[in-house]
């Protein structure tokens, strides 16, 4: 078991308690003697370990960033959406804590099993609505009379914005979220047992002067596959890929293959635009170059070889003299 280590303030402390007298040496013995226990909630049970808590909230950090720039986006207004809890509970805990009338998204993540819920505070999602509609983002709580029209835009709306989850969750899995459900009373949705762990991630929504908070409840049976990923070891550890050694042959084959665009360039010269229009035939453009001096050989636009010119089997060829010395481009 591990030792607490106390600080050097706590052994001041208590070492002038115990010169004091207010407290005593012989009651500090029998109290380590005693069996300390330790009461448990089975109901709450802790299926995830801190580390794991942790990183479960710096991906939905960045999921809260995506969504940010996507409503942001959608609803042409300001709008910031942060990370304000991460918790496991039991799921009938969840259910409890949510309005009784509320948007409810039900969400399948392929190839994952089980489904995921994202509750949006009915404030939120009719401010939402509005801007959608035009409006300035007023938020009216009637979700127990959504029209059919309202409903389908918030769908259209929620349905796109988990997309953002899949590039959240991208560095550990990838997943294929789809809008599976569209609800407004959590009675109706008994996705897990009552005392099945699931991990909520609260976030806090604010668009204008309108403010409410979106829960996503993620079970234990979703996240299971995702447990091996979520510590710091994996965060931490670079991941070597090894390649095949005929992975690197037919690498080296594709390269060997690559065309390259090669100028031998015979000089250059600059003119003005008012001499390029009075050129006509038999007229004589002077070029930088000596005809006793190399030419530049080009490799795609770029210059690699000194050479000259020639012929080789009847046809115009150059033949390579040096490699190209650059300028004082680096010189100091």
């Amino acid at each position: 078991m591990a030792e607490e280590v106390l600080s050097q303030n706590e052994i001041d402390a208590l070492l002038s308690a115990l010169s004091t007298g207010e407290m005593d040496a012989d009651d500090l013995k029998r109290e380590e003697k005693e069996k300390k226990v330790r009461s448990y909630d089975f109901k709450r049970a802790l299926r995830f370990s801190k580390d794991q808590i942790r990183s479960l909230s710096r991906i939905h950090e960045n999921f809260a960033r995506l969504l940010t720039t996507y409503f942001s986006a959608q609803l042409r207004t300001y709008i910031q959406i942060s990370v304000a809890s991460v918790d496991q509970i039991p799921y009938e805990e969840f259910i409890r804590s949510i309005p009784k009338m509320t948007i409810l998204n039900v969400y399948s993540v392929e190839p994952l099993e089980g489904r995921l819920i994202m509750e949006i505070n009915p404030n939120i999602a009719y401010a939402m609505l509005d801007r959608t509609l035009g409006g300035r983002g007023d938020s009216v709580n009637k979700v127990e009379n959504l029209t059919e029209i309202e409903t389908k835009l918030m769908s259209q709306l929620f349905e796109k914005a988990v997309d953002n989850l899949q590039e959240a969750w991208s560095s550990v899995v990838d997943i294929e979220p789809e809008l599976e459900e569209f609800e407004v009373n959590p009675q109706f949705l008994q996705m897990v047992s009552p005392n099945e762990t699931v991990v909520v991630i609260s976030l806090n929504v604010t668009i204008g002067e309108t403010s409410g908070m979106i829960n996503i409840c993620i079970p234990h049976v979703v996240l299971e596959p995702m447990i091996p990923k979520l510590s710091v070891h994996y965060w931490m550890q670079s991941e070597k890929t090894e390649r095949k050694p005929e992975e690197y042959e037919a690498l080296s084959k594709n390269i060997k293959r690559a065309e390259l665009d090669m100028k031998a360039i015979l000089g250059e010269s600059s003119i003005s635009i008012e001499e390029f229009l009075r050129l006509g035939e038999g007229d004589v453009i002077h070029l930088n170059q000596s005809i006793q001096e190399p030419m530049t050989l080009t490799v795609d636009d770029e210059p690699k070889f000194m050479v000259q010119p020639g012929k080789m089997k009847k046809k115009v060829a150059v033949q390579i003299l040096e490699e190209y010395q650059g300028g004082d481009d680096y010189d100091e």
